[in-house]
């Protein structure tokens, strides 16, 4: 009997020291991740409860009904019930800091571009492709069709509200059926690089621009965004009567918007402006760039932020073909795109390792950073932030299942992760609660929680190009409004 009773207490001091390990593997892992090493308020940690109860509810049922799981779907098919979400509905509601990455053409949604095919003196040529353009006159423009006056076209439909209804498709990659329709990469960028073509005749119209930016700070504002930082390949701007502005022009009007908007909304931090032109040129084009930067460096310094070559990078120029041009630019700040790929060793594969050689204060999507450990090794030595896209990712064709997206490492491993929007306007999302809302439900672990959100957030300030100055001033305002927020959260509203 003494034996049985010795036996037992072996098997179970051996399932006790099994379970203690076991839950110190789990505990080691949760605080190495991003957030993990937070701790909540009180108050924060009622926010977390209210926040990981639906979650769960979410998770686990998604677990148990995997056939109807929206993430291993395109999001096209879900992004319209995403609002009904209750986690969600808090992610909406919680300061999110910066929105790091984002194309200045592709912030507004189609509705509001629809809405300035409504404004006198804008023409239209309408044949294999769609072409807008403010003038006086008709358009001496080369158009493959002919040039006519919106508001004749418009007069003339039989169904206005029909009529509208095809306009607007030209303002969105959203379709119903996206599976057929973007059945691979080329598809999606293709219609991408097409949409850009489309909007560029409404929107640099110079009494447009300024209002455009203007309303696209506020869409940021309104989605619990207080500063940005915008890219911009600087389009030419023009007026009524076909006069064509230098870029300097642009960027100037940038500023003007800014300051009007901070000016109106004090609380807004602000924005600055990453120059990022088409890597699809040579290097004597990539010298003109450079030198272009510079000069905006020096006439608008208080919004310049830095420098970056943009496009899709399988078919643009890799960043070795600019290396010595680059190499001797570094008074710039670089922010470059690189790794936005799934073919490993390519050329644009290789990118990340020279936009780290080249100095980059952060790398726009780093989707490909799992495959280089060297690589990663330098993020983490040299706190490189690392800009991720979700959404953009899914839809322009890198990942369909956004389980395997590589932001799962990243926030496993504590990379310096902000997390940001892209072109959110071209597929109708938030200007970045959508992208919050799929990291944190469809990416990143089932018990990651209100701190990992809350460090995403902070995380966007810290790897920001604002001066030390401003990043303290952006911080304890942020810290302000997540105190004013997590002090006002009613459980019951969601």
């Amino acid at each position: 009997m003494r034996y049985i009773i010795l036996t037992v207490l072996i098997v179970y001091t051996k399932c006790d020291d099994y379970y203690t390990k076991r839950n110190q593997f789990l505990k080691l892992e949760s605080d190495l991740s991003l957030g993990g090493n937070t701790t909540l308020t009180v108050k924060e940690g009622i926010v977390n409860k209210c926040l990981m109860i639906q979650k769960l509810i979410d998770a686990d049922n998604a677990f148990d009904h995997p056939e109807t799981y929206n993430f291993s779907r395109h999001f096209f098919s879900y992004k319209d019930r995403i609002p009904t979400s209750k986690v969600y509905k808090i992610i909406k509601a919680m300061p999110k800091g910066a929105v790091l990455h984002i194309h200045d053409m592709a912030i507004m949604g189609p509705d509001y571009m629809l809405n300035i095919t409504y404004m006198d003196h804008l023409y239209v040529c309408i044949g294999k492709r769609i072409q807008f353009l403010f003038s006086k006159t008709v358009p001496k423009t080369e158009c493959c069709g002919e040039w006519q006056l919106m508001s004749q076209v418009r007069h003339a439909a039989k169904n206005v509200t029909k009529f509208d209804l095809e306009i607007r498709k030209h303002f969105t990659l959203v379709v119903d059926n996206p599976d057929f329709v973007y059945p691979t990469i080329k598809e999606s960028w293709d219609t991408f690089m097409q949409y850009f073509g489309t909007v560029l005749g409404l929107i640099t119209y110079e009494p447009v621009w300024q209002q455009y930016f203007y309303d696209a700070l506020d869409s940021l504002r309104k989605d619990n965004v207080m500063y940005v930082e915008v890219r911009s390949v600087l389009p030419k701007l023009y007026d009524l009567d076909g006069t064509v502005y230098d870029q300097k022009v642009t960027a100037k009007s940038y500023r003007k918007a800014i300051k009007k908007f901070v000016s109106a909304h004090p609380e807004f931090i602000g924005a600055k402006l990453i120059f990022a032109p088409s890597r699809q040129v040579d290097a004597q084009t990539v010298e003109e760039y450079v030198k272009l930067a510079r000069e905006l460096k020096n006439e608008v310094p208080d919004i310049f932020a830095g420098f970056d070559l943009v496009g899709r990078e399988d078919l643009g120029n890799p960043l070795i073909e600019f290396a010595s041009i680059l190499n001797d630019a570094k008074d710039l700040k670089f922010f470059f795109h690189a790794g936005e790929t799934d073919w490993y060793g390519s050329s644009t594969d290789m990118n990340l390792i020279d936009a780290v050689l080249l100095g980059a204060k952060r790398i726009g999507h780093a989707y490909a950073l799992t495959k280089h450990p060297v690589v990663m090794k330098h993020v983490i030595e040299n706190d490189i932030g690392l800009e991720i896209n979700i959404v953009s990712n899914a839809v322009l064709s890198l990942v369909k299942d956004i389980r395997n997206h590589p932001l799962s490492v990243f926030l496993s491993h504590n990379l310096p992760v902000v997390l940001s929007s892209d072109d959110p306007g071209a597929w109708e999302a938030d200007p970045l609660s959508d992208d919050f809302y799929i990291a944190f439900v469809g990416v990143s672990s089932k018990f990651s929680d209100l701190r990992m959100l809350k460090t995403l957030a902070l995380n966007s300030l810290k790897y920001s190009a604002l001066d030390p100055v401003e990043k303290q001033r952006a911080i304890r305002s942020f810290h302000q409004k997540w105190d004013d927020f997590v002090e006002n959260f009613d459980c019951s509203k969601y």
